[in-house]
């Protein structure tokens, strides 16, 4: 009697914890995708507009899908003689930047991680102090000029090599991995180039990929850069100094208008008839701003996770 009794009592309180972890993951999964919408709406709402005829888009009240679907807002964008030679530019920079820049933090790192380098403390400690106090635009200005960059295309390069936070993250990762593995290949009489090569940077893969993704974001969306040092030269312009441009012009136009139909903007190779606006052309900017990052981001996302939960640990 006693055996059924503490049974029944088993089962009853089976039964209760499986309904409470059913109530728990309904209540969590209805937080998610309520986290889901609030993050995904801003955004297809940006996707609605950039569709939406530029003079409807004035209106307002454009939520999931655009009212008078067109073309018109993208095709201003790419018809300007200016974008496929700016986005060339963009394309390059992002990858020799990223390229580069990686490879050239990532030495660094692995040179003030070794133990036995006497002036790896003072190094980290500049390093770190650059990180927070910055000379100002002026002075940056300044030895760009002395260094010949301006209206250089090397101006996108050369300031950018190093990354004092990157820098943290790769050392940090690169202080988690056994000294045996660098021991062994000294031992073998590998030079430090090649053990850094071969056997370092294969296995710092993840926080590879995570500084990876920094630099090629920070890179494809920078454009104040090109403002300060390369303005003057057309040809340097980049994709995001150019959209910014278009914006710019399209907002000063629409500045002095006195309703919905002064103020539109005439596409640049379309017909005089189709019209964009400054919120249709800000639409279509961000979401060709945005676009390339949301394609490649997915592929690091597992990297991303590793190198940020690995390398953002400080012993």
């Amino acid at each position: 009697m006693t055996n059924i009794k503490s049974t029944e009592s088993y089962l009853a309180a089976k039964r209760k914890t499986k309904i409470e972890n059913t109530i728990i993951n309904i209540v969590i999964a209805i937080i998610l995708t309520l986290l889901v919408i609030v993050t995904v709406y801003p955004f297809w709402n940006t996707i609605a507009i950039s569709f939406n005829d530029g003079l409807d888009s004035v209106k307002g009240g454009i939520k999931l899908w655009p009212r008078k679907f067109t073309w018109q807002n993208y095709k201003a964008l790419f018809t300007t003689n200016q974008i496929p030679h700016a986005a060339i530019i963009s394309v390059s920079r992002t990858i020799l930047q990223t390229v580069l820049g990686v490879f050239c933090t990532s030495m660094l790192a692995y040179a003030l991680s070794r133990k036995e380098f006497l002036l790896k403390k003072p190094l980290t400690t500049i390093l770190v102090i650059s990180m927070y106090v910055s000379a100002g635009i002026i002075p940056n200005y300044m030895l760009i000029r002395k260094l010949g960059l301006l209206n250089n295309y090397m101006v996108y390069i050369i300031p950018n090599l190093i990354d004092v936070f990157n820098f943290i993250l790769v050392r940090t990762y690169i202080n988690g991995l056994p000294d045996s593995f660098v021991e062994s290949a000294r031992i073998d009489g590998a030079s430090e180039f090649r053990i850094f090569m071969q056997i370092i940077f294969p296995l710092i893969g993840p926080s590879i990929a995570m500084i990876c993704l920094f630099v090629a974001v920070g890179a494809w969306n920078s454009w104040f850069d090109t403002y300060l040092y390369a303005s003057p030269k057309v040809r340097l312009h980049s994709l995001q100094y150019v959209l910014m441009q278009f914006l710019q012009s399209s907002q000063n136009q629409s500045a002095s208008a006195a309703d919905a139909n002064s103020m539109a903007v005439a596409a640049s190779a379309g017909s005089s008839s189709a019209m964009v606006t400054p919120v249709s052309i800000r639409a279509s900017i961000t979401v060709i701003a945005t676009l390339p990052i949301l394609i490649v981001y997915p592929f690091v996302q597992k990297h991303f996770v590793v190198g940020m939960t690995i390398g953002g640990v400080k012993e």
